[in-house]
């Protein structure tokens, strides 16, 4: 895009004027902000927990808190951190000129880069969730963003979908799966996929096992298209590529999150995602060096430094005012805006030093994996602390598809790989001084959909949380294999 700053300038003051007489508005001046640096100083830096107050008012149907008129979507993130659900307000502007806007952004692209595209022509599936009205306001409806964008979906593209919208809205989610598997099954003109990868491999297995069929491509042989975003693809690629053989199937990464429609792959051959300047979001970038601060300090766009880990600060046409998604992505281009997805703030190993962060992991693991044969579904690290007089290191579990025939030598292979993208763990590892080398423990298939279940989190939104800095998921997850 030309002037992205330009443009930026002028969407933040679209946003701050139009929400200059809001409750937020009036209570930081909006009316007087000319710079985005007067922007900047107007109000700290926002967490869900500091709009909660703002945003369960506007759940009940009190207009202009946050943002102009009465909100009555919200979109539902359980996320990889907690439990408890978040609720992010979705104006009817944020709507339009955010997340829809952004699918259609990315199908242009799509075209662009595929000029044999037939999205238009057969059918597509989206993986979405369900809907519900907001308790105490029947006015105001809650789901995650997908099942909000399905809900909305311009007429043109509707003849497109498939399967139904009443199947696509189902709320018990195992009686979907089952239900779209059949009716998948017997669909012969799919062209586009989307949704996150965890799922969509629990609806193939299941298609496969009606269809008794070797690959997806002897079901669906027209497909061309999977669109996927919220988790690294990185882990889930080997098994991509067997359900989908060959170069037919292209893949397009989104950041399409509940906050809004940040970014698309660029190209093809471009892993690569484009920040998305135009649409009705307002970004600032928050260093690492920031992000523990009690008073933080972001920076510009246009002062941005290639290869650095930022958080993400947004402010939007749905009333989040510099606000932090908790996401942390690093820009490798400024000549357009090109960025990469790293982690997330609260994900990441730093209990010796270490400073490990998801980027890394995924590295290492698909490095591991291509070097010896192996099919990573999913995994989380934790720490192991001091035990006595023994040292610490990290706790991998592992949930494979098609487990190593050395899980030994895996392991210590995958040390090796961390060590090369990691200088700190390197060094925390030099002759096992500080760390020893990190352990791995197999869990049976199906672990990670049991630890969602039992956490009430059996949704298309859940996702295994890679990092963390304590044992906190990891005991609980370990506990479940001792469970009957």
């Amino acid at each position: 895009m030309d002037f992205p700053v330009l443009v930026q300038e002028r969407w933040l003051d679209n946003i701050r004027s139009a929400a200059s007489y809001t409750e937020w508005g009036k209570r930081h001046d909006f009316s007087k902000v000319k710079t985005r640096k007067e922007f900047a100083s107007c109000m700290p830096i926002q967490d869900y927990e500091s709009l909660k107050p703002y945003i369960d008012r506007m759940m009940m149907g009190e207009p202009d808190v946050l943002w102009n008129g009465e909100t009555r979507w919200f979109s539902k993130s359980s996320g990889t951190t907690t439990s408890k659900s978040k609720y992010i307000p979705v104006s009817s502007h944020n709507l339009r000129h955010c997340h829809i806007k952004g699918t259609w952004d990315t199908m242009s692209m799509i075209y662009n880069q595929l000029p044999y595209a037939t999205q238009f022509r057969y059918k597509t599936l989206l993986m979405g969730g369900c809907i519900d009205p907001v308790p105490g306001n029947p006015r105001a409806m809650a789901g995650d963003v997908s099942a909000i964008m399905i809900e909305h979906m311009p007429r043109i593209a509707r003849p497109f979908f498939t399967p139904d919208f009443e199947i696509a809205l189902m709320k018990n989610f195992e009686e979907k799966l089952e239900v779209k598997a059949k009716i998948l099954a017997k669909e012969k003109d799919m062209v586009m996929i989307g949704g996150v990868p965890t799922w969509l491999i629990v609806l193939f297995r299941k298609i496969l096992e009606n269809t008794g069929k070797e690959n997806m491509l002897e079901v669906w042989p027209n497909l061309q298209v999977y669109t996927h975003g919220g988790v690294s693809f990185a882990p889930y690629k080997e098994q991509f590529a067997q359900f989908f053989p060959g170069d037919q199937v292209k893949y397009f990464e989104i950041y399409n999150a509940s906050e809004g429609y940040f970014g698309m792959q660029h190209g093809v051959d471009d892993e690569d995602m484009l920040l998305l300047m135009d649409s009705g979001v307002y970004y600032e970038f928050l260093p690492q060096s920031e992000w523990y601060k009690k008073e933080k300090e972001t920076i510009l766009l246009e002062d941005i430094e290639i290869g650095q880990n930022y958080a993400l600060v947004i402010s939007t046409n749905a009333g989040l005012w510099r606000y932090t998604t908790g996401d942390t992505i690093s820009f490798t281009s400024k000549t357009p805006f090109r960025f990469k997805i790293t982690g997330r703030i609260n994900q990441f190993v730093n209990a010796f030093g270490e400073e490990v962060i998801v980027e890394n992991t995924d590295m290492a693991l698909a490095k591991t994996c291509e070097a010896i044969p192996a099919t990573v579904a999913d995994y989380t690290v934790a720490p192991k602390y001091f035990e006595g007089n023994s040292k610490g290191g990290h706790e991998w579990l592992l949930e494979f598809k098609n487990p190593p025939a050395d899980l030994d030598l895996f392991a210590r292979l995958l040390d090796e790989n961390l060590k090369d993208l990691n200088s700190d763990y390197q060094a925390k590892r030099f002759k096992d001084l500080a760390l020893l080398p990190l352990k791995i423990t197999s869990l049976p298939p199906g672990t990670f959909s049991k630890w969602f279940k039992s956490q009430g989190r059996y949704t298309t939104q859940a996702k295994v949380p890679r990092l963390a800095n304590h044992r906190d998921y990891v005991d609980d997850i370990l506990q479940i294999l001792q469970s009957p």
